[in-house]
């Protein structure tokens, strides 16, 4: 067991090393081949993208995650839960095109450097996001985490190496760009179809439940109306969540159309602050089928050991992170993005504090899917991201400096809010349900 574990913990550090190494490496290629006009659209597309896909369709891998892990755990036959699940994620999918089409004009003229079919590839990654995220929950809750490591790592491939392909035949461009891009989600899916397959065919039933009372409270998680009250839920404390970790360039870009070597300098150092969020994100995944277990069991005791030791690994990652990021940062932006001006070190710097209480953020919300605290996870992301707006609006300050700022707070808010809502459903024996 410990073998097996260590082994499915180097092989998803391989696939996210692959997948943060491809996305800069991405970046790096719009920097040094495209004006600054260009790179601003392109810059935007990622953002979007990022916020989109990881934002909303997070909420269905974890929920697709829930009812699979809790099925397994409490005995009970769960695909019928598996396939609502679907046509949930389905449904949000078609909602979240309608409204992109529906911003369509104020996206494209001050986020996608005028460019409208740089909006149609964001349809394209918001529906290939809809499809691996629902793919990813089934892998994690079935421990096929070898086909979870290869979706990442193919997502990231499939984004960069054509598009050193392109650069490198003379076809650089923001289009192409755009569209390789949005097409990685849906390459990680076709890698993951074989694992899928091994997933699906073990989720048969055999028997009876050991405890026919906790099975029927499981069973009734898995009904269309809890499946979407959780997906509404976690998807606005998702989409929340990735406004709070990616607004900040979209606004500064908006607010500065006289200076975009200015803005996209920001919004190179801002990804680059992003690192270690971005390589912790799935992280939730491999934690909410063990959190869910001993929610099923009623171990507050092992649920609380988990995210003790999790909220540690951050602090080691994290701090160092903040700390490179202001020593090296700026000269990075500028070597490795080609970028035309150099950030302030102190911007860099809080915005990789700002990173650390994102990440923390992102250990306490499974903890609290796992014990049906959907809620508590909306009005954390909800209160956060309110102040964030105000902040970034209203300071009377210059666009980046205003950002940093707003960067800080946001996330600080949302952590004493989601971890008060932790401690008090870890800190007692609590049904198990969406509320």
């Amino acid at each position: 067991m410990a073998n097996s574990s260590a082994r499915s913990a180097v092989l998803m550090g391989l696939g996210l090393a692959v997948l943060g190494a491809s996305g800069f490496g991405f970046l790096a290629v719009v920097g040094r081949t495209l004006s600054p006009g260009d790179q601003a659209g392109v810059l935007g597309l990622y953002m979007i993208i990022n916020i989109l896909g990881p934002g909303l369709f997070v909420a269905l891998e974890q929920e697709t995650n829930r009812v699979l892990s809790s099925g397994t755990a409490a005995g009970v036959d769960p695909r019928p839960g598996i396939r609502r699940a679907a046509l949930l994620g389905a449904g949000l999918a078609g909602v979240t095109v309608l409204v992109v089409l529906a911003l369509s004009p104020i996206l494209v003229e001050n986020n996608l450097g005028g460019h409208p079919s740089l909006l149609v590839w964001i349809v394209v990654g918001a529906l290939a996001s809809a499809a691996i995220f629902f793919a990813r929950g089934l892998l994690a809750a079935g421990q096929q985490l070898t086909g979870y490591a290869a979706s990442l790592a193919t997502e990231g491939l499939s984004r960069l190496l054509p598009c050193v392909l392109l650069a490198w035949l003379g076809y650089a461009a923001a289009d192409g760009y755009g569209l390789v891009f949005a097409l990685g989600g849906g390459f990680a899916l076709l890698v993951a179809l074989p694992w899928l397959r091994r997933v699906l065919a073990a989720t048969k039933v055999i028997g009876e439940p050991a405890d026919p009372v906790g099975a029927a409270a499981v069973l009734a998680g898995h009904s269309t109306r809890t499946i979407a009250h959780g997906l509404a839920l976690l998807g606005l404390a998702t989409l929340l969540a990735q406004l709070v970790a990616n607004l900040a360039p979209l606004v500064v870009t908006g607010r500065m159309p006289d200076a975009p070597a200015v803005a996209v300098a920001f919004g190179f150092a801002f990804v680059l602050t992003r690192i270690p969020l971005l390589l912790f994100g799935p992280v939730q995944a491999m934690m909410l089928p063990a959190l869910t277990a001993a929610a099923v069991r009623g171990d507050l005791a092992e649920a609380r050991r988990r995210v003790g030791q999790i909220l540690l690994a951050v602090a080691a990652v994290g701090l160092p992170g903040a700390l490179l990021s202001a020593l090296v940062g700026p000269w990075l932006v500028v070597t490795f993005f080609g970028s035309k001006v150099q950030p302030d070190s102190l911007d860099m710097g809080l915005l990789g504090l700002s990173t650390v209480l994102l990440m923390i953020a992102q250990v306490l919300q499974p903890a609290l899917v796992a014990f049906g605290r959907h809620r508590v996870v909306s009005i954390g992301w909800v209160i956060g991201t309110a102040v964030l707006v105000a902040l970034l609006v209203l300071l009377p300050m210059a666009p980046i400096p205003a950002a940093v700022v707003a960067q800080l707070v946001g996330p600080l808010l949302v952590v004493l809010v989601t971890a008060a809502g932790l401690w008090r459903a870890i800190g007692h024996r609590a049904p198990v349900g969406v509320s």
